[in-house]
């Protein structure tokens, strides 16, 4: 499958991740924020990888998203051990390091179970094997690294990659680098905004979404009978919050239409366009209009307060009992604290609330405000 290539962007970003500097703070944490399916993980595995491999640098890859059962903790962990069973002198040296004059590689007398958190062997030393090893720095990127906060061991692993960090880079060693990225700024905030944050302080920059090279990358592959002006088309992928994915459905549903004439192809594209936007919207509110009336009243509250949300302070509750008033004037219910707490792990259940291990909620998806907004769902909602 042919994929898009950022190839300059990517160049740019490994070099400044890379970047050994004073006055630089890189060297702590890398964090980029872009919204979901606007080809973030596309271009961390098909364009940055590759440049940081070209800069002599070996890219740990952990996806938090790819089994969202698994522990985060875990997962990190994970990633770090497939990449030291591709090293038999690292494993030779962690072996010794946990007192083993002899190895036998690939059989019983060393496991990589003993390196992790709390294990025998930290993931310091054994990054720091790794590296010493390679004889490269290491970039251990995390997508979704939002999600390492909803565990006990996911934050663990960021203190713990954090030391891993400190000692990779001083003067003995290669480097480490850590590049989080996530699809929610504000969740990706948590982890460098408070000081007792393992990365305070790493930078938090936006990822730039796919452009007008993209389009035109796009339209010179379509082969719908007739072709589609660039510019049309990049007015149509900004109404489609630069989600590649909406065009490409919408070029799938004109490819099977035989019966459509060349000179209607650009309208009915962009009619497909307008369709997918309004399905996609269509399956977010979805869910939410399946609601209890309770669930209802506490996803409003949060959509409105946003970071300022507190969901059982007595001004929230407050809230909580204005806004189910008005959705259901006829009920003598009451929310308390209780009720709060049933109606907010029932909207984890659903996937529409976000909870982090030290009790912080927010919204799975920030796009959903403007829809409920849109909807009409956000008036009664008293502001903070």
């Amino acid at each position: 499958m042919e994929v898009f290539r950022r190839k300059a962007l990517a160049a740019a970003l490994a070099a400044k991740i890379l970047e050994v500097s004073p006055t630089s703070a890189s060297s702590s944490g890398l964090f980029l924020a872009a919204p979901r399916r606007t080809g973030k993980s596309t271009f961390l595995r098909e364009d940055l990888r590759p440049a940081l491999e070209d800069l002599r640098a070996l890219v740990v890859y952990a996806d938090l998203w790819e089994d969202r059962r698994a522990d985060p903790g875990e997962v990190v962990v994970g990633a770090v051990r497939a990449e030291l069973a591709k090293h038999e002198g690292v494993i030779t040296r962690l072996a010794r390091a946990a007192g083993m004059d002899k190895v036998a590689v690939g059989g019983l007398s060393f496991s990589l179970d003993r390196v992790g958190l709390g294990e025998g062997i930290s993931l310091s030393a054994a990054l720091a094997a790794l590296s010493d090893e390679s004889n490269k720095p290491i970039v251990l990127v995390i997508d979704e690294a939002q999600q390492s906060i909803v565990s006990e061991k996911g934050n663990d692993a960021l203190f713990a990659l954090k030391a891993a960090r400190d000692e990779l880079n001083s003067s003995r060693h290669k480097g480490l680098r850590i590049v989080a990225t996530g699809s929610n700024r504000d969740k990706l905030a948590m982890l460098r905004n408070s000081s007792d944050q393992a990365f305070y302080g790493a930078p938090l920059v936006p990822f730039p979404v796919l452009g007008m090279d993209y389009i035109q990358w796009f339209c010179d592959r379509l082969n719908l009978g007739a072709k589609l002006d660039p510019t049309q088309v990049f007015e149509l992928f900004k109404r489609a919050s630069f989600r590649p994915e909406l065009l490409g459905a919408a070029a799938d549903a004109l490819r099977f239409d035989f019966g459509i004439a060349p000179g209607d192809v650009p309208a009915r594209f962009a009619a497909a366009v307008e369709e997918q936007i309004v399905e996609s919207n269509v399956e977010q509110m979805r869910v939410v209009h399946s609601l209890t009336p309770l669930q209802s009243t506490v996803l409003r509250v949060m959509a409105v307060r946003g970071n300022s949300y507190a969901p059982f302070e007595a001004t929230t509750v407050d809230a909580y009992n204005m806004v189910l008033k008005s959705i259901d004037p006829g009920s003598d219910a009451k929310v308390d604290v209780s009720g709060a707490q049933q109606a907010l792990a029932a909207l984890q259940e659903k996937a529409l609330v976000w909870k982090a291990a030290r009790g912080v909620y927010a919204l799975e998806e920030t796009g959903l405000i403007a829809l409920m907004d849109q909807a009409g769902m956000l008036a009664a909602v008293p502001v903070a």
